[in-house]
């Protein structure tokens, strides 16, 4: 079991193939803020919310200097969807081997209808120009999200 993340320390590298293949690092980001959600699967009524939320808060996510990730387990083809059917504009990362949402603490232990199964549990981390942890958010509630990301972008 990896150790729980915190504010300040360096976010763990990620290393994962987009939605159109092409591999993707966070050292590509460099100089800019990143906004990295962790959400459990495309197409989804919550997932589909909290992405299309991001979609629509573009703006001012850039003026913050800022770009936005989405990861979660689904393959290229499922992100491709995804992606067309609601026009996201960012990129989508396949974790399929969930050696990210590891990393990151994010595969967890879950139960839905008193059935228990692993999965991703949402959640966002802000990582600043430098690398590193600027803010964690767990279990995140998607109404409200992108204002809270928004705020920690501007801090």
């Amino acid at each position: 079991m990896n150790k729980e993340l915190a504010i300040g320390e360096k976010a763990p590298e990620l290393s994962l193939p987009d939605q159109d293949g092409k591999t993707v690092s966070l050292k590509d980001f460099k100089g800019k803020q990143v906004v990295l959600y962790f959400y459990p699967k495309d197409d989804t009524p919550g997932c589909t919310q909290e992405s299309c939320d991001f979609r629509d808060s573009m703006a001012p996510i850039k003026k913050a200097g800022a770009v936005v990730v989405g990861v979660s387990f689904d393959g290229q083809a499922s992100h491709q969807k995804f992606i067309k059917k609601f026009s996201l504009p960012f990129t989508l990362l396949s974790d399929e081997q969930k050696t990210v949402a590891n990393a990151y603490g994010v595969y967890k232990e879950k139960s839905m209808y008193g059935k228990k199964y692993w999965g991703i549990e949402r959640s966002t981390f802000v990582i600043d120009q430098k690398g590193l942890l600027k803010a964690i958010f767990r279990k995140v509630k998607v109404t409200g999200h992108v204002d809270e990301v928004l705020a920690a972008l501007k801090a």
